[in-house]
């Protein structure tokens, strides 16, 4: 699995120009899911994501969570994060899981990060979605596990 997590002070989802999810202050996490995964990831994934130190404190540095702040949560499945770009100037992506396995694997992502915090907003999976966002800082990290 993979997590491009992104500290927003905003961000939406729109199916077809209707605004379906949005939050104000906090994360949107764009979550992967390759072949290979199963659940063993999605505990210690959702916990990292939830307790990442990168809201900035009153000295202004990062060393604040999501819950400190009382951010909110939006989870955009994207299987792009698995696209192998190393041959041609097509991704291939067949390193992604199966649809019926990544839509199980997120549904548990976005239901251990409820049992930990919040309940996130979500993007939906298998939908062209448009997303919009404004990037706090810009923060952005990666994790992969």
């Amino acid at each position: 699995m993979k997590l491009v997590i992104q500290r927003v002070k905003n961000a939406t989802v729109e199916l077809d120009g209707v605004i379906v999810s949005q939050i104000g202050k906090g994360l949107l996490i764009f979550l992967g899911i390759s072949k290979q995964d199963d659940n063993s990831e999605v505990n210690w994934l959702a916990k990292k994501a939830i307790e990442l130190r990168i809201f900035e404190d009153d000295a202004d540095k990062m060393n604040l969570s999501l819950a400190d702040v009382n951010g909110e949560v939006l989870l955009v499945p994207q299987f792009t994060l698995y696209g192998n770009c190393d041959k041609g100037r097509r991704p291939n992506f067949t390193s992604a899981a199966k649809p019926k396995k990544a839509l199980n694997l997120f549904k548990e992502f976005a239901s251990r990060l409820e049992e930990i915090y919040i309940k996130p907003k979500l993007g939906y999976f298998g939908e062209h979605m448009e997303i919009s966002l404004v990037n706090d800082g810009p923060v952005t990290i990666v994790i992969e596990k």
